[in-house]
């Protein structure tokens, strides 16, 4: 089962920073993320999904290659690219795995404009040496599904980092 970590930054720049080094963590094999989203709120009140794996252009991709190799089949390549691409790039962007973007969505309405939330869906982590690697980057947490406990020294270990004086 996946655990959910939703956690507010001050910035775009300082989310993606922490979500870099959740990446880095994952080929070192601390954590096994699913999915990581970054929400921001823009002045307009619209929040914003940085998604980590843009499924329109996956879509399209894929399915400009299908299309080609019908469209070789058929003897017209280039209709089969045509309609392979619009086909996978119309199933891309219909399609969501990992975190519900409305939940994301609904959830980052609350955040101050500029303000960015990261979300991640954790299969497994070595919780202490993950936690270790992003407790100096601060953030509030907005929501998990961890148990209470793990949740409490989540929130202090940010929580601390926010104390602390910047040097």
């Amino acid at each position: 089962m996946s655990d959910l970590v939703a956690i507010v930054y001050p910035t775009e720049a300082k989310a993606e920073e922490v979500r870099t080094r959740l990446l880095k963590l994952q080929k070192e094999y601390l954590i096994t993320i699913s999915d990581a989203v970054i929400a921001v709120k823009a002045e307009n009140g619209n929040i914003k999904l940085n998604q980590l794996v843009n499924t329109t252009a996956t879509g399209a991709i894929t399915g400009s290659f299908w299309g080609l190799l019908v469209g070789v089949l058929f003897l017209n390549p280039i209709i089969g690219v045509a309609v392979g691409a619009a086909s996978g790039a119309l199933g891309g962007a219909l399609s969501d795995f990992g975190i519900n973007d409305s939940f994301m969505k609904e959830l980052s309405a609350s955040l101050h404009t500029g303000n960015a939330a990261l979300f991640v869906l954790i299969k497994n982590m070595t919780a202490d040496k993950v936690l270790k690697e992003i407790k100096d980057a601060g953030g509030v947490v907005l929501k998990t599904s961890l148990d209470e406990t793990k949740e409490k020294i989540l929130r202090d270990a940010l929580a601390s980092a926010a104390e602390r004086p910047a040097a």
